[in-house]
């Protein structure tokens, strides 16, 4: 059994917190009857609807996406300043899509999406174990001394960062400079935050790959579908 806000938000239609209203506000059904209250507990043999819509069953295929994110977009399902997001992007597949982890509206490359909350929840928590790699382009320098003490973990502005491995391409004390940056956290905006305590100004951040997922050559702004062997492969990797 499950709390029925938590089966709504794990369909991906909204959050759990979205899901209560929905039930508050009379637009959600099981097995065809109207239910008001969030503490409601359903299975999965029971039908649930919301705003009249069968929300596929705990069972269906687990379909992941990648995009290749263009600069200028904000990673939202809507934007009250009626910004682009990368939804404009996504092909009208279903209105149960999940994007996993954010990039800023400044930062380009590899994003996911999924068809499931749960699964969408369990590749975004750190404890999973999943690295996220990053192409950086930075004005400034970082020493040896900066760049060890990065892989050992800070505490910049009262904030823990866990390890932070960076790799130089080549340093130039006079122009930009290029990185290969890899972390499992992901805290809000973590590497213009961390390098610019170090003045360091990122003026270009790809994310190149997360966890066994690559960017590789997917062309700008486009989308594709993870095969079932990727899939799964990425499963086996959060299970």
């Amino acid at each position: 059994m499950i709390r029925l806000a938590k089966r709504i938000s794990e369909s991906g239609i909204a959050s759990r917190r979205e899901a209560e209203k929905m039930i508050k506000n009379g637009l959600v059904k099981v097995d065809g009857n109207v239910v008001l209250t969030p503490v409601f507990f359903v299975n999965e043999n029971n039908v649930i609807s919301v705003n009249n819509k069968v929300i596929p069953s705990k069972n269906s295929e687990i379909c992941i996406w990648k995009m290749n994110k263009p600069k200028g977009y904000i990673t939202t399902k809507s934007d009250p300043k009626g910004r682009k997001t990368v939804f404009d992007l996504f092909p009208k597949i279903s209105d149960r899509i999940i994007y996993i982890g954010r990039l800023d509206i400044n930062s380009e490359g590899l994003l996911l999406f999924t068809n499931n909350g749960d699964i969408s929840r369990k590749l975004e928590l750190p404890s999973t174990g999943l690295m996220r790699t990053y192409k950086v382009r930075f004005f400034g320098k970082l020493s040896e001394n900066v760049i060890q003490s990065l892989n050992n973990g800070i505490i910049i502005n009262k904030i823990q960062y866990g390890s932070i491995k960076i790799k130089i391409s080549e340093q130039n004390n006079t122009a930009n400079n290029w990185a290969t940056i890899t972390l499992k956290e992901g805290k809000n905006r973590e590497i213009r935050k961390v390098l610019e305590h170090f003045n360091c100004h990122v003026n270009r951040l790809i994310r190149i790959s997360y966890g066994p997922v690559k960017l590789d050559k997917l062309p700008y702004g486009k989308i594709q579908k993870l095969s079932n062997q990727e899939v799964q492969n990425l499963l086996k990797m959060i299970s």
